[in-house]
């Protein structure tokens, strides 16, 4: 483009001489009128190549006053820019609107509610897990799971919450679930157990006690204890039913305030935590929750991920129908963008002003004119023909006013 405006200067300029000869050796009066025009063609050549190559250096290496502007005012162009996008582009009005309009909730429920795009969304999800978990050191995941834990237990008392839970289990009568349990599985080991209740009567039997004593009493013993047990079995009113009511509400208030029985619960989380096997488990707590996040996170039926997948399809139905969750999701995003635009969008202009100002003058010059020289040349090609169109007016005016 440079070299077709240099040409339409070089025209004018053959057309001046050829017309300019021409006319000074008797030429026919038209010649006046291509002279002056070309003249005038050249003349608005010559001021918009001085005007356009200003923008971007100094004219002929001349530094003459306002030329090579962008090099030097490179630093206010980009503060300026900063100060446009920051008063029209990062204004919470302007982001609080277009955001509004753009109806987000709306649109990202509508794309999540389709079953590829949720499993879509899994797989990534499942992906940034695996990396995460898989830059995670084992060592330091492991010690910061005991320092934390362990710290954590050990600083806790154990009594009085296991005490809380117990009171809270009696007070609703939970227990009794379990003390049925106990109740039947005993009376069902004494009716199975004939010939251990015998052999027991006759183990601590006198060694003169005659065999036929010994079954009676054996027999006796064991009709007794299955009775018993028939009886705490089938009556919820029993006094040994009671009396284990009140041993573990007792045993629940001294957990909690009993600073002796407080005291052997902390003895026994002490030895319980010095366990070896406790401490193994531990140790393979992080080895065992990664291998099983990483199976679940790599395999697709796995049911972690059809599980978190169902969510996210669920979820973006609830968001396509739920009108108040769209309106509260999308306050959520205005609020967040809001935020961010009042907090942080000095740093964001700041960000376009600081690179301008790190730009080399001649390279971030020779750059843009490369973006809009083209057009720039249009400028030195359209002065030439206006110019000439101008003078051709001139000329023709001053003719017909002085001749």
């Amino acid at each position: 483009m440079k070299v077709v405006a240099t040409g339409f200067l070089l025209g004018a300029a053959i057309v001046w001489i050829v017309f300019l000869t021409w006319e000074r050796h008797g030429g026919p009066a038209f010649t006046g009128y291509v002279r002056a025009a070309a003249e005038a063609g050249m003349v608005g050549a010559f001021a918009d190549w001085f005007a356009v190559t200003a923008l971007f250096r100094h004219p002929l290496g001349l530094k003459i006053p306002h030329t090579a502007i962008i090099p030097r005012k490179k630093d206010q162009l980009g503060e300026s820019l900063s100060d446009f996008v920051g008063e029209n582009f990062l204004s919470v009005p302007v982001v609080s609107d277009k955001l509004r309009s753009a109806r987000i909730a709306n649109r990202v429920g509508a794309w999540l509610s389709r079953r590829e795009n949720a499993e879509r969304v899994t797989a990534e999800a499942a992906t940034v897990v695996r990396g995460a978990v898989a830059v995670l050191r084992d060592d330091e995941v492991q010690a910061v799971i005991e320092q934390t834990v362990t710290r954590r237990v050990v600083a806790q008392q154990w009594g009085p919450p296991m005490g809380k839970l117990l009171e809270g289990i009696l007070d609703d009568g939970s227990h009794r679930r379990v003390v049925d349990l106990i109740c039947d599985r005993a009376y069902d080991w004494v009716r199975v157990n004939h010939d251990t209740v015998m052999a027991l009567v006759s183990k601590q039997a006198p060694s003169w006690s005659p065999r036929f004593v010994d079954g009676l009493i054996g027999d006796r013993l064991y009709a007794e204890a299955l009775s018993f047990a028939w009886a705490v079995k089938s009556d919820q009113d029993h006094p040994l039913r009671k009396a284990i009511d009140r041993f573990l509400t007792s045993f629940a208030g001294d957990l909690q305030h009993e600073p002796e029985t407080i005291e052997r619960v902390e003895s026994i989380k002490a030895q319980l935590l010095a366990h070896p096997d406790v401490q193994g488990l531990l140790s393979r707590a992080w080895a065992t929750g990664k291998a099983m996040i990483l199976d679940a996170a790599e395999d697709p039926s796995s049911e972690l991920r059809l599980r978190v997948t169902d969510g996210v399809t669920r979820f973006g139905e609830r968001m396509v129908l739920d009108e108040g969750l769209r309106e509260k999701i999308d306050s959520w995003v205005v609020d967040a963008a809001a935020y961010v635009v009042t907090r942080y969008a000095p740093e964001i202009t700041a960000l376009i002003s600081d690179t301008v100002k790190r730009w080399d003058g001649p390279e971030t010059s020779r750059k843009i004119e490369l973006q809009v020289g083209r057009d720039l040349q249009f400028i030195r090609i359209n002065g030439t023909v206006v110019g000439a169109l101008a003078g051709l007016i001139i000329y023709t005016l001053g003719e017909l006013v002085v001749g």
